[in-house]
């Protein structure tokens, strides 16, 4: 296999050793972390000029980690012990700078990957960006689930007259003082998002047109998770369920009443099904229930002053926020593979959802948070790492043979 060259301008081939990881997000860098461990060489390309770009420049201000911190660190570093139990959007990227420096992790920034493509001839993948080709026998996915905005098809959306953003352009409530505004989305960031609102006296008015299971964050001074993880071990899913449940309600009341409809499927379940992650009230049950944020049905259609609903209200909006989440783009660079789905997903379910085939993994795809990504990164690594100590000889003279043909 040989690298190509553009019609304008020559692309630079780069041979590498070890494992080209797309992604310099948590789960990008808790590979990279694993990989040096065991001496591996590795290539990080991100699209971005900073690490985790995300939670950088497309989070709200307010957030905060939804579970407690010694379930959220990346491998062989827990968080600092003076930082909070739940710790802020800045002490979370000043933990992953904190880890990439200790890690001496070095992305390679602005490198956008175009196309990556698996060669059966030589066995090799290879990742083509605007200016430089990689060429490896293994690739690491970690763009992860939520790598671009999910922008809705609601109609007459492009008629509103106000502002319309997603929650990735949403920073605080600040700047919506005094106003009525439109949050579509029930989840996590749909429901921070309209707490925020109402903490700087604005209007949220949500809509939950999906049923959403909305649990404490915290039960009886434990985190909430982490009594589900412990119960799971000695207790059926189903029968954890319906004991969260069960203190759901004691401690929030039956959310339905107020229009948070709860699916039938329990909460654990649920997620481990769909991946989809329950709500942790910090707040916004309490909101709702006063009746600072509004629950709306859905929406049926945007109007230039507002918005028409379901059952037949009308109400005027001076902004619209979506909260209606992210999505992978693997589908959009990744070619000719058979182990994605075309919503970019893996189609091996988990726990074996982070080795593919033809030398090719993923990691930060679970629907498991951190601790999913921490647990896949260490797999990989040692999985990678068994392979390159066998054949690192014969990688080191097919490179030069490889680079001479481009040349």
């Amino acid at each position: 296999m040989e690298c190509l060259k553009g019609e304008k301008e020559e692309v630079k081939c780069v041979w590498v050793q070890g494992p080209i990881i797309v992604g310099a997000g948590p789960s990008g860098l808790a590979v990279a972390a694993s990989l040096s461990r065991h001496g591996v060489p590795y290539v990080i390309l991100e699209r971005s000029h900073c690490i985790t770009s995300l939670w950088q420049h497309r989070t709200y201000d307010r957030l905060k980690l939804h579970l407690p911190k010694h379930f959220c660190h990346l491998p062989f570093m827990p968080f600092p012990s003076h930082f909070p139990k739940y710790p802020s959007k800045n002490h979370f990227i000043s933990y992953l700078h904190s880890y990439a420096s200790r890690f001496n992790i070095r992305p390679r920034f602005n490198q956008s990957v175009l196309s990556a493509q698996y060669h059966p001839s030589s066995q090799l993948w290879l990742l083509t960006t605007h200016h430089f080709q990689y060429v490896s026998p293994w690739l690491v996915v970690a763009t992860g689930e939520n790598a671009d905005p999910v922008i809705p098809s609601i109609p007459g959306l492009h008629l509103f007259r106000g502002p319309v953003i997603h929650t990735s352009l949403y920073k605080s409530g600040s700047h919506y003082a005094n106003q009525r505004v439109l949050v579509v989305g029930c989840g996590n960031s749909g429901m921070e998002v309209s707490l925020d609102l109402c903490r700087h006296n604005a209007f949220p008015h949500m809509v939950a047109r999906n049923t959403v299971h909305v649990l404490p964050r915290e039960m009886f001074g434990f985190s909430t998770f982490g009594v589900a993880m412990a119960l799971l071990k000695w207790l059926p899913i189903k029968l954890v369920d319906k004991l969260m449940l069960v203190v759901a309600r004691l401690m929030l009341g039956d959310t339905a009443r107020y229009g948070v409809r709860r699916p039938k499927t329990g909460p654990m379940e649920l997620k481990l099904i769909t991946g989809k992650t329950p709500v942790l009230d910090v707040g916004q049950v309490a909101q709702i229930r006063s009746g600072n944020i509004k629950v709306m049905e859905g929406v049926k259609e945007i109007t230039r002053n507002g918005a028409k609903f379901m059952d037949g209200q009308e109400k005027d909006f001076s902004a619209i926020i979506l909260a209606t989440g992210y999505r992978s783009n693997v589908p959009t660079w990744l070619k000719n593979c058979e182990c994605f789905t075309k919503e970019g997903m893996p189609k091996t379910p988990f726990p074996m959802s982070w080795k593919g085939e033809n030398g090719l993994y993923t990691v930060g795809f679970t629907g498991r948070g951190l601790l999913g990504t921490a647990s896949d990164a260490v797999k990989i690594a040692e999985d990678i790492a068994d392979q390159w100590m066998n054949v690192k000889d014969k990688l080191y003279r097919n490179s030069h043979i490889i680079l001479l043909k481009s040349t």
